[in-house]
């Protein structure tokens, strides 16, 4: 288990959790599940280490080519409050 330490943005404790990782790719909406990462128990702040960021880029580079295990669809809203 990686000990992150304490969290960078409020000093809380970073615990070690699964987290599923929202990214945006070429206009495109890409969700990996099951990311290793540490979440601070105060803010809910995360980041993962350097070792699964760089399996991350490797694997956002080639998401193209890779099928997915899973599609899910995501409702789309817009923000149409006037702004004084």
């Amino acid at each position: 288990m990686y000990d992150y330490g304490k969290c960078h943005v409020c000093g809380g404790k970073m615990e070690s959790k699964r987290i599923s990782l929202d990214l945006r790719i070429r206009k495109r909406l890409l969700i990996v599940e099951r990311v290793p990462a540490g979440v601070c128990s105060q803010c809910g702040e995360k980041v993962v280490n350097a070792s699964v960021g760089r399996q991350l880029a490797t694997l956002v580079a080639g998401a193209g080519k890779k099928r997915p295990t899973k599609k899910t669809t995501v409702p789309v809203i817009a923000f149409t409050a006037d702004v004084a």
